[in-house]
């Protein structure tokens, strides 16, 4: 049985650096971690090539779930991957995960190399390494709607006497929802669970 990756091991397996944004949905993701080098980087947002690049079209467009840069048949007429191997970023490795639940919702991951090909092992355990962390940053579902109203008026700005006496309910009844919300959120602070089921869409 093949191991799972941790997020150290990634630094061996893809020594060149890489990119791992997990759960985007309109716009954004909702965790993202660039370890491209510096330079790199520097070079491809100043010349905007997020539009023009090969690797973020074959995510966007693909049923596929993993490929190897050297294997991607869409038109590169910016040069987007030969202006990558000049920053040592000469093989890469892209995988993709599509939500099972929310439509359009996904997590990819490229990986890059200076010496060799991704090797079809290594390519399945970035495979399940990017599965396992779109699915734990999934939202919980257990939220009850009384513990959302709360947080929504956290994120409003209300205190707890203050929604207790909206909703009519005791100081002790709003802190017990709020601790189960946080409990559910993996949450410190009720702010944080607030910030948190915003940043899910939850409320």
């Amino acid at each position: 049985m093949e191991r799972l990756l941790s997020s150290d091991d990634l630094n061996q397996l893809a020594p060149a650096g890489f990119h791992i944004a997990l759960r985007i949905g309109f716009a954004f993701p909702l965790e993202e971690q660039n370890a491209f080098p510096p330079p790199w980087v520097e070079h491809y947002t100043m010349q905007r090539f997020m539009l023009f690049d090969p690797v973020i079209r074959w995510v966007y467009s693909s049923s596929a779930a993993v490929i190897r840069w050297s294997e991607i048949e869409l038109e590169d007429p910016r040069k987007v991957l030969a202006q990558a191997q000049t920053f040592g970023l000469r093989y890469g490795a892209t995988v993709s995960v599509t939500d099972k639940v929310q439509k359009g919702l996904r997590s990819f991951g490229s990986f890059a190399r200076n010496d060799r090909e991704f090797t079809d092992l290594e390519i399945r355990l970035l495979n399940a390494f990017i599965q396992r962390r779109h699915e734990e940053t999934a939202p919980p579902s257990n939220l009850t709607r009384a513990e959302l109203e709360v947080l929504q008026m956290i994120k409003n700005g209300e205190r707890i006497k203050q929604i207790a006496h909206e909703l009519g309910v005791s100081e002790g009844a709003i802190k017990q929802r709020l601790k189960n919300a946080k409990l559910k959120l993996d949450a410190k602070t009720g702010p944080q669970a607030a910030a948190l089921a915003s940043q899910f869409g939850l409320i």
